[in-house]
């Protein structure tokens, strides 16, 4: 299930955001986006086991007004190639809580303050398993 788009849903402050997903047993990295659209992003979320320069990284951004934000990078890397994993996204007005399948929380800015977004969206090579907003 890569390239696919949800739109018109409803990711409110506060809700939880659950993402359980298998990367591809080659995945070089897949992301996910969450803001108003698919040209609007205000998380950009771009685990990369070996792509873009990068190597076993997790990088976050925005994308807003056609231009890409300053790239966030913070902790380690706990994905696997072939390996299910879950995430649990939280947004409050100042910020995304992005919590790790190992525990550790990414704290990346809530760049445009929106109190709902209405698009989610996972590129790359990925099999997204479940999604599930409480």
């Amino acid at each position: 299930m890569s390239g696919v788009v949800v739109k018109n849903m409803s990711f409110k402050l506060g809700q939880t955001l659950t993402i359980t997903g298998i990367p591809n047993s080659e995945a070089t990295h897949f992301v996910i986006n969450v803001g108003n659209s698919e040209d609007d992003l205000a998380l950009h979320m771009n685990p990369r086991f070996d792509a873009h320069g990068d190597t076993r990284a997790v990088v976050c951004n925005s994308y807003h007004g056609g231009k890409w934000c300053e790239e966030h990078r913070e902790g380690g890397f706990p994905f696997n190639q072939g390996e299910e994993f879950k995430i649990n996204i939280t947004f409050t007005k100042e910020q995304f809580l992005v919590a790790l399948p190992d525990g550790l929380v990414i704290h990346f800015p809530n760049r445009q303050r929106d109190e709902k977004y209405k698009c989610i969206d996972f590129e790359g090579e990925v099999r997204i398993q479940s999604i599930e907003i409480i």
